[in-house]
């Protein structure tokens, strides 16, 4: 099997690969999907975990389906985690592991792989922890975050603090997000809360952020067996309206300087290089804040199947809160030229979402 995948590394390298008809290998465990902020079923009006179209990127291919995803394998097990869309992660952290607890029951699984967008990506390290700690081994296997704010995102504390054009937390998130804000369960304020680096407010009378839950959700191999996250960055006139129009209009994110803490106190950890108008966030995360563990690199084939591989050109990063090298907060190497809503199914655009998550669990395959 390593022999089969040193060659297929080697085909990509080239430019070459096997037709996309093959299909991603199947996983040993079934893949768990875990929404970002204002997800389940839809984000903007268009379907979470879709393509353009709504299909979701996890259906296999049964006798006669239409629509699926034809590039995965027709036996490859997918679920979709739902949790409260607006919540910090600790509280969506413990759903998302009722969900996958229930999960592992009804299917006989022992463990799984899991793949958070956005929010979903710290919410999958916090249900990985509560995993471990319930069933006493290491139930997550592979755990793979994309656009996640590892590190804080300037968006959200630009709406807490009211900046211009924002006249109310609520109703920006829901402009941005959806009106599923406004739903019962929600807290839209617990929320944006989580996704700045630094404690948000020192008289609320709880410590949030980032920053703290990195503190008590950590890499740990005891929670997942390897950790892994794919980088997106866009900039111009391809970048979905809504965060165009955001980033000319209200805020644009200056996301790829060096520095452990908020040095700038946008909100994120590091600082800006001077320059924010360029490809250093995909419109709502920096660069500097979506690095967790190893870098993946996404290559697309013209002629056959995509493919995703471990980038050596940046260090592992083990600690979220203390970066070892200053280019796994500044290096643009194998960052995804997609905007934030583009890699779950928000258009219109050009990008392949199935093949795109296809490839991620062809990876995962490898690992698990």
């Amino acid at each position: 099997m390593k022999k089969l995948h040193t060659l297929l590394m080697a085909l990509c390298a080239l430019g070459l690969s096997t037709q996309a008809q093959a299909g991603a290998a199947k996983t040993t465990y079934p893949v768990v999907f875990a929404h970002g902020m204002a997800g389940f079923d839809d984000i903007l009006g268009y379907d979470y975990w879709g393509d353009d179209y709504g299909m979701f990127v996890g259906d296999v291919c049964g006798l006669f389906e239409v629509p699926c995803n034809e590039d995965i394998h027709s036996g490859q097990k997918t679920f979709v985690g739902q949790v409260q869309p607006f919540q910090n992660s600790e509280v969506r952290g413990l759903d998302l592991a009722n969900d996958i607890e229930g999960y592992m029951a009804s299917t006989g699984s022992t463990r799984v792989n899991l793949i958070g967008h956005s929010q979903g990506g710290l919410d999958a390290r916090k249900a990985a922890k509560v995993l471990y700690t319930r069933k006493g081994y290491t139930v997550v296997s592979v755990l793979v975050s994309v656009s996640s704010p590892h590190r804080g995102s300037p968006v959200a504390k630009y709406i807490l603090d009211l900046k211009p054009g924002v006249t109310s937390v609520v109703s920006a998130l829901a402009e941005f997000y959806g009106n599923v804000v406004y739903k019962s369960g929600n807290d839209a304020f617990a929320g944006a809360k989580q996704l700045v680096y630094n404690d948000y407010s020192a008289t609320d009378g709880i410590t949030t952020g980032a920053r703290n839950f990195n503190v008590n959700n950590p890499i740990d191999s005891r929670y997942a067996s390897r950790y892994v996250s794919l980088l997106t960055a866009q900039n111009g006139v391809n970048v979905n309206p809504a965060l165009w129009l955001l980033s000319e209009f209200i805020y644009d994110i200056d996301g790829d300087g060096y520095c452990l803490d908020d040095c700038d106190n946008d909100g994120a950890a590091g600082k800006g290089d001077g320059y924010a108008n360029e490809s250093d966030d995909d419109g709502l995360v920096g660069i500097n804040s979506q690095q967790m563990g190893y870098r993946l690199r996404y290559t697309e084939s013209a002629f056959g199947f995509d493919y995703v591989g471990t980038d050596s050109n940046v260090p592992y990063m083990g600690n979220l809160n203390t970066p070892s090298a200053p280019s796994q907060m500044t290096s643009t190497s194998s960052v995804i030229s997609q905007d934030h809503m583009d890699v779950v199914g928000v258009g219109p655009d050009t990008f392949d979402e199935p093949e795109f998550y296809a490839a991620i669990i062809d990876y995962i395959a490898y690992f698990d």
